[in-house]
């Protein structure tokens, strides 16, 4: 009978996770528990569904406080009460006032005030005092001696023993941003707020049999009850027509009425799958799921913005015809069952990617069109993890930021007694949740109100997110739309945008039109060779060695590259004997009969999410429910229920009992485990595709205007530096951000591509803004003066553009300028943001001659964009004393020792079997081409990576499948030349002279 008990989920309070809760309760013999977390309702549901397992009957409310300030609790009689205090709670929360000492006139809720001995209660039928184990003797010379009826035991309970004490105290201490020694008594917990043997309890109240009773009659008053797991209708909208035989007769019409659009000339095999496929989704009530995804889309596409629909929901024909998917199901021979299949009970999973600038404004209508009482964002929990925690704890206990710094990064002396308290309380503190945040793409749309479930919250971006995460929400039967950003796509926007300005001619490009990009010679040559650098998913070092070793220019082979690179596939070792099987026809009936016959197309090697159940079902004899659910326990969050477990053992005992033998079994099984959490359904691969290949047309066909749209998207997978070397190599003529001409964003003319201001990083967005404000009025700026006179910035903005050549058109001698600039700023420290109504006229300036050397430029450029322009390799102090190659002709020197000089591109550090750091390297040459590396763990510890910039490469040139690599023996950084040095050579040749 703990009327008031805190789980973990009372954040930087509470202590103990549910599970933790229930599993003490249950070891006391404590029949009912009232979860009543501070100010959240994180914990509730998961609270319900496991108190079965420890037969302890669960009741839920919520602890209200102001601060750690208790004001009341309150605890739902039913499902409506929890409603009830959702929605007060949400109230508070979203509009971050604090909490009244009286509560409202609830209906289903009853309300427990603490006790104070002056303090004089009005109450309703509903509202009760909590007498507290150390309350009991105070109870005759309080005000309130003569409301024993309306009096219960509430003993809070938020420990276990001293050591949660201690973590609570460290937890209080974090949150205040405080010294533990400083923390007030105020702002923490009593030590004697611990669960106890409810016979304990009874027996402290014993002179109080009309509390105990009281108690027990508000125990027994309230119920609450959800439906968790399988079995269960989803909890999702149910209709988005007035009734669901609207719904199905909506979806059949789009349905029909998309065909025109994918189908030139349907056939009978078209109009069966689509007939099997209305026939699942209707018999597994999932017809809104499609309807409201197509609302979604049909609205996005009507503001014109850009998307893709990924996942398995590729799988479908009908979301092919509702247009939220672009893969064709047909095509790809795709199987619907994977996606929705009659033994699925969750709906199926649409994952839709939106331009991260267009993202915001699908939320919102989402809202508006569904409601905010039944929409909500999914919640994650941040956790302290154990090295973020070290460093709170360093603080709360006064240690110096160096030693801090040590104990986070390993680096600490056992010795030490202060440095071995803070890494056992890190252990202890690690996953304990700090806070709530915002899942990165999950929406509920709920049938029944939100607040039935749980209370939100309203984060900064101003919609409200669940208190509880995705896999609770499942558990309870709301499952998430996923709406997803991504860069990618704004990038390929913005190229239509910036095309149809540069070649105003071809406005007729349909970039949904992606079968005539499979058959484009352009974009096989660049998948043939590699070359996809800016294009979504194919640009990283791995896919490039992946798409050359494969020589793969078609759809299929990119869809089966695009899951093979998965982390999983390669650590099987699956992504190896796919390349094999690929290149090697005779290398194919090495492959197991049974698994070649149920992947032909891949050659018996697992590649798809797909795969998982291909195996367990017709492998191992699992039911295709049983394989479908040993698929999701692979992705990591199911992996240690009990379900899966057992799924896991039925796969081995069927698999021995088929005659398939142990060994078998168990290398099928590794292969299973090892890929399956990492591994891409086939649709999903097709979707990710189709992306790559509207990318890849558009960088075939406007390599400049495409490079421009990544360069103004921040990138992709490499840093901006790489995408401007890469419009150079293209044939572009890139020119620094200028005064006169260039935007805040980067913009091309002709072969002309002009930086914008965006590059500059150190130029705030205020400084632009004015600069592009005033250049508008003036059209130009024709002197420093002028610029000064006209446009409020300080010299340390100033002197960062005159420094990358903004004022080159002006004057090309940035030290004339330099001299100017501090002469009329008078070396003024902070910009003015108004200007005087009558300009001073600054009379002209003689400086005397001052050198000049263009390589000044590029450290200046290093400084401020920490990458040049130009050339890095012109900065070289000293060349190798070895002859070096270039990467065109890395393949006359096949298992040779050679030398090459690179410039540092990107890094993957990764580990072998044995545990040991091993690095992947990838530079470009002075002609701008790649050179990619091996660094195996030997050389990696003696040879390490230090920082961007040129290194002296020598190795063993490898080959495998045409792909070539240096396999590194030695590394050395290359110096850049010292200005200063410079100049007393030149002096010393002029002498000379």
């Amino acid at each position: 009978m703990f009327l008031n008990t805190h789980s973990f989920f009372s954040f930087r309070y509470g202590v103990m996770s549910p599970r933790a809760l229930l599993q003490e309760a249950q070891r006391l013999g404590i029949a009912t528990v009232t979860l009543t977390d501070i100010n959240g309702t994180s914990g509730c549901l998961q609270f319900v569904k496991l108190a079965a397992e420890y037969g302890i009957r669960p009741l839920i409310g919520v602890d209200f406080r102001n601060g750690i300030q208790q004001q009341f609790v309150s605890i739902a009689k039913n499902n409506e009460g929890f409603q009830e205090i959702n929605s007060y709670l949400s109230h508070f929360l979203h509009q971050k006032k604090e909490i009244p000492e009286t509560a409202p006139d609830f209906q289903n809720i009853f309300v427990i005030y603490p006790f104070y001995t002056q303090k004089s209660y009005v109450l309703k039928e509903n509202e009760y005092i909590g007498i507290s184990t150390t309350d009991i003797l105070k109870i005759p010379f309080s005000k309130s001696k003569d409301l024993q009826h309306k009096m219960v035991i509430m003993q809070t309970a938020s420990f276990r023993h001293q050591l949660d004490f201690n973590i609570h105290r460290l937890l209080r201490a974090i949150d205040n941003n405080m010294l533990l020694s400083k923390l007030p008594k105020t702002e923490e917990g009593d030590l004697h707020h611990q669960l106890c043997k409810e016979g304990e309890l009874l027996q402290t109240f014993k002179d109080y049999p009309s509390i105990i009773d009281n108690t027990i009659d508000l125990v027994n008053h309230c119920n609450i009850s959800f439906e968790f797991g399988n079995g269960y209708p989803h909890k999702n909208i149910h209709a988005y027509n007035p009734s669901t035989q609207e719904d199905r007769q909506h979806l059949r019409r789009l349905c029909l009425e998309g065909m025109p659009y994918r189908y030139q000339y349907p056939n009978i095999k078209i109009y069966r799958r689509l007939a099997l496929e209305l026939d699942i989704i209707k018999k597994k009530d999932f017809v809104s799921y499609f309807l409201v995804n197509w609302d979604i889309l049909k609205y996005a596409r009507s503001k014109g913005y850009f998307y893709v629909g990924r996942g398995s929901g590729a799988n479908s024909i009908v979301a092919y015809l509702l247009r939220i998917t672009d893969v064709d199901p047909i095509e790809l021979d795709l199987y619907f069952e994977r996606f929705i299949n009659l033994y699925r009970t969750n709906p199926p999973d649409f994952d839709i990617d939106f331009s991260w600038r267009d993202r915001n404004d699908i939320t919102r209508y989402i809202f508006e069109k569904f409601g905010y009482e039944r929409v909500c964002l999914v919640a994650t929990y941040h956790t302290f993890k154990f090295k973020a925690v070290t460093r709170e704890l360093g603080k709360v206990f006064g240690l110096p930021t160096h030693e801090i710094d040590k104990i986070a990064e390993g680096h600490y002396d056992r010795s030490e007694p202060l440095t071995n308290l803070i890494i056992k309380y890190a252990t202890k503190m690690d996953e304990i949740p700090s806070h709530l945040s915002v899942h990165a793409s999950g929406i509920i749309i709920s049938e029944k109100p939100i607040h039935y479930y749980t209370a939100t919250s309203l984060p900064p971006k101003g919609f409200p997110i669940t208190h509880f995460d995705m896999v609770v929400a499942e558990d309870a039967g709301l499952y998430k739309f996923d709406i997803l950003s991504q860069r990618g796509l704004e990038k390929i926007k913005d190229a239509l945008s910036i095309i149809q300005e540069n070649h105003p001619e071809d406005d007729s490009i349909d970039i949904h039109d992606t079968k005539r990009f499979f058959e484009d010679e352009k974009v096989k040559d660049l998948l043939r060779n590699g070359n996809a650098i800016g294009c979504f998913y194919v640009e990283s070092p791995a896919m490039r060695m992946l798409l050359k070793k494969l020589k793969a220019d078609n759809y299929l082979g990119l869809v089966a590259a695009s899951s093979i690179i998965r982390p999983g596939v390669a650590k099987s070792g699956m992504m190896r004997q796919y390349i094999l099987r690929f290149r090697l026809p005779e290398k194919r009936a090495e492959a197991h009969p049974t698994l070649l016959s149920l992947m032909p197309e891949t050659y018996g090697v697992m590649v798809y999410q797909e795969d998982v159940i291909k195996v367990a079902h017709y492998f191992a004899g699992l039911s295709l429910g049983e394989a479908d659910l040993l698929r999701r326990g692979m992705s990591g969050k199911f992996r240690s229920r009990t379900e899966f477990q057992q799924v896991k053992q039925k796969f081995f005992v069927n698999c021995i009992q088929k005659g398939h033998g142990e060994e078998l079994t168990a290398d099928v099984w590794r292969q299973v485990e090892s890929f399956a959490g990492y591994a891409f359904a086939k649709g999903h691969s097709a979707s990710y595709a189709i992306e790559s290949y509207q990318s890849l047309y558009l960088k075939a066909h406007y390599p400049l205007e495409y490079m421009v749209a990544v360069i103004n998207n921040g990138g992709g997978f490499y840093s901006r530096q790489l995408y401007i070397h890469e419009a150079r190599m293209q044939g572009a003529n890139i020119e620094a951000p200028c005064i006169n001409r260039s935007q805040i964003f980067t913009t091309i003319s002709g072969t002309h591509i002009y930086l914008g201001f965006h590059i500059i990083h150190e130029l705030d967005h205020h400084s632009t803004e004015l600069i592009l404000q005033k250049r508008k009025t003036l059209a130009r700026f024709n002197s420093l003066e002028q610029f000064i006179n006209e446009v409020a910035l300080g010299i340390e903005q100033v002197k960062i553009l005159i420094r990358l050549g903004v004022f080159r058109d002006i004057e090309i001698n940035k030290k004339k300028l330099l001299w100017k600039a501090h002469f009329l700023l008078n070396k003024q420290q902070k910009p003015v943001y108004s200007l005087p109504v009558f300009p001073p006229s600054n009379k002209p300036i003689q400086l005397p001659s001052l050198d000049y050397d263009q390589r000044e430029d590029s450290f200046d450029e290093l400084e401020i964009l920490h990458f040049t322009l130009k050339s890095p390799f012109e900065l070289i102090k000293a060349r190798p004393v070895d002859p070096i190659i270039y990467a065109e002709e890395i393949e006359t020197y096949k298992d040779k020792i050679v030398t090459m000089l690179g410039y540092l591109v990107t890094v993957k550090r990764t580990s072998t079997n044995k545990g040991d750091r091993m690095h992947f390297g990838t530079f470009l040459d002075e002609k701008g081409r790649f050179i990619d590396t091996v660094h195996f763990p030997s050389v990696a510890r003696t040879y390490p990576f230090r920082g961007h910039g040129l290194y002296e490469l020598t190795g063993k040139v490898v080959e495998e499948f045409g792909f070539y690599t240096l396999e590194i023996t030695q590394m050395i950084r290359s110096n850049y030349i010292n200005m200063e040095d410079v100049k007393e050579e030149d002096e010393i040749l002029t002498l000379h002279e």
